[in-house]
């Protein structure tokens, strides 16, 4: 399979030596992203588009690369094609032929020819020679240039025909690792998973930072969608998963300060730490999930005072957004199952916060609290490599396993929906039941009581944690199914 890469076209409008070098990191992204699914992919060119070449062949495979690529970021769209030697108009037409003469027999049909190089003729006497023997020797019903039924594509480069036969989308945006590094402030809801898919898309390296609130079913959920939203969008490069325990700094927010002032004492205690996190990670900008007046503490006045206490530039992608179109992105990369199935925490619960808070009250208010626990919440921070972050919780966990599922028994596949349609698991007549991962907390207490359940993923990390959880929110009716 051929692929010619288009990439965004903000990077083509940039000087030369910038230009090849978005270019070259992107060719080196996609290098990165498809070496497990074929290590001698082939990815060449630096001008205004990229040329890939693989000798793969199984179809599985290919649908993988082709996902992959529509997910990585730099990548307006790109092209299926055939390339041939380029010969005269008649041979151009016996080429196109070989891929259209099914699919024009009584349609309307128009040609496009994009044309690079010096030729003996233009763009336009390819498109017209080519669309008047096409109609001839086809049988097509008619050619119409503003709405045909079929549209046959080519690209003639210098001495080379490029016969397109599919199009694919990509995400757009800068290739990751061409620009600066920033820090995400995780809460795993829709708001951060959109704001870091934002950040990623432009280009940005994005480590995630998690305050923890909510205890182990919290932290497990944010590390799951964090995870999720790098190997979709951003697995060409490795980047830091920072969890920051912060019950006690809470707790001395809730026993210290005013009502009314909890949320933004909460949110510059957050920045206080990120910053100290940037600070060791040489990053210079920070990024939340805020919109205007979505909540209390969103308020353009509190913002600002809940920025004034760090130098960090904070950034807010999603600033202006409405929730519904935040909920929509959501949907659309795949974060909001996560988010509508992310565990509740025991937040900052404010009678009558205020929505004009004042720096000078603010600071009177944060006097009252001991600094020293927001020292023990960065002493004790677990900074994970997010490749790592899933195995790694899950190595120290024992939980009873078994290689066999026994009648009577329910086998519950918690893998993603997408691995579930893609390899159906299927165990004779043991009963089997889909209960994805980031809905298991929620909606395992819905189940049979009086049943066994053994949880099965592909690998046995995910079952080992959520058996584990789900263990000591007192279920007893779980195990692990691990087949031979």
């Amino acid at each position: 399979m051929k692929l010619i890469v288009k990439v965004f076209p903000e990077i083509t409008i940039k000087s030369r030596p910038v230009r090849k070098q978005f270019i070259r990191q992107l060719a080196k992204n996609i290098r990165s992203v498809l070496r497990d699914l074929d290590p001698a992919v082939a990815v060449s060119g630096e001008w205004d588009n990229l040329e890939l070449q693989t000798q793969v062949s199984e179809p599985k495979t290919l649908a993988a690369m082709i996902e992959r690529l529509c997910c990585t970021p730099g990548i307006t769209h790109f092209l299926e094609v055939n390339e041939y030697p380029l010969g005269d108009l008649d041979d151009i037409v016996a080429k196109c032929k070989t891929h259209y003469a099914d699919l024009l027999p009584g349609k309307i049909f128009a040609v496009r020819c994009k044309r690079g190089g010096k030729h003996s003729f233009t763009s336009m006497e390819v498109e017209r020679y080519v669309g008047s023997q096409l109609r001839q020797q086809c049988g097509a019903a008619g050619i119409e240039l503003k709405a045909p039924e079929v549209l046959v594509r080519m690209e003639i480069r210098d001495q080379r025909l490029f016969v397109i036969h599919h199009q694919h989308n990509g995400l757009g945006g800068f290739p990751l690792g061409s620009v600066e590094q920033t820090l995400v402030l995780m809460s795993g809801g829709f708001d951060s998973t959109v704001a870091a898919y934002q950040m990623m898309r432009r280009g940005l390296l994005s480590h995630f930072c998690f305050f923890n609130l909510g205890g182990r079913a919290h932290e497990l959920g944010v590390m799951e969608v964090a995870h999720y939203l790098w190997a979709k969008y951003g697995s060409s490069h490795r980047v830091l998963f920072v969890s920051v325990p912060f019950e006690e700094v809470l707790g001395e927010i809730l026993g210290k300060v005013d009502n009314a002032h909890m949320g933004v004492v909460l949110k510059r205690m957050m920045l206080r730490a990120a910053s100290s996190i940037a600070d060791r990670l040489e990053i210079d900008a920070l990024v939340t999930g805020e919109a205007i007046s979505q909540v209390s503490s969103q308020t353009l006045t509190n913002l600002s005072v809940i920025d004034a206490v760090t130098d960090k530039l904070v950034l807010r992608p999603l600033i202006a957004s409405h929730k519904q179109d935040i909920i929509d992105t959501a949907t659309e990369i795949g974060t909001a199952e996560f988010a509508k199935h992310m565990p509740e925490y025991c937040g900052v619960i404010s009678v009558g916060p205020t929505t004009r808070a004042k720096l000078p009250r603010v600071v009177y208010e944060e006097e009252q609290i001991d600094m020293a626990v927001l020292e023990r919440a960065l002493a004790n921070a677990r900074l994970v490599s997010i490749d790592r972050v899933i195995d790694e919780l899950g190595e120290d966990i024992q939980v009873e396993e078994v290689a066999e599922a026994l009648p009577g028994q329910i086998v519950l596949d918690i893998r993603h929906p997408d691995a579930q349609e893609d390899a159906p698991l299927q165990l004779g007549e043991i009963e089997v039941q889909t209960l994805p991962f980031f809905a298991l907390n929620s909606r395992f207490k819905e189940l049979d009581a009086g049943r066994q359940y053994l949880l099965y993923c592909d690998k046995g990390v995910m079952s080992r944690l959520h058996a584990h959880h789900l263990l000591s929110e007192g279920h007893a009716n779980v195990r692990v199914y691990r087949p031979a």
